[in-house]
């Protein structure tokens, strides 16, 4: 399974939106790379659990289309799959900051910057294969999850 950007509750500290929710409550400037303008398929913590429980049961089989004769690099004869775990919906990073804005009650101090070396400025999850073999949908969308997130946030940090 491939997590595309996961955040919630007890996600790691480093990351966008423990750095920011900490920073915008401090009254401290954020950082803001490709000027807010790259995207990503933000999801919520419990949408991962749900697409890994999805797949704990099931013994992943070789791909019946493999040809020995023709292989195809996207495919393969051992017994695995890759399935992308995503919100399969990318937002721009400026909306995700604009959520949680207004989750928060505080515009940020926002210090723009450009893309930084080695960053891609999109990525996106498609769980198409995930739909079809799982029956998986991503289901929390962006302003429930930060709410819950900030909800957390300010109970286990007492701010």
């Amino acid at each position: 399974l491939r997590f595309f950007t996961v955040y919630g509750p007890w996600g790691r500290p480093d990351m966008a939106l423990f750095l920011f929710t900490r920073k915008i409550l401090a009254g401290e400037p954020i950082d803001v790379f490709n000027y807010g303008r790259h995207r990503r398929d933000f999801t919520y913590i419990d949408d991962i659990c749900k697409g890994v429980v999805r797949v704990l049961d099931r013994v992943a089989s070789p791909d019946p289309r493999w040809r020995d004769d023709a292989p195809d690099p996207s495919s393969s004869k051992t017994p695995y799959r890759v399935y992308n775990l995503g919100n399969n919906n990318a937002i721009e990073l400026e909306r995700y900051i604009a959520v949680l804005e207004e989750t928060l009650g505080i515009e940020a101090k926002k210090n723009l910057l450009p893309l930084q070396p080695g960053d891609v400025p999109h990525t996106y999850a498609d769980v198409s294969s995930l739909v079809q073999d799982f029956d998986y949908r991503p289901d929390t969308p962006i302003e429930v999850g930060i709410a819950r997130f900030v909800e957390w946030y300010r109970e286990y940090y007492a701010v």
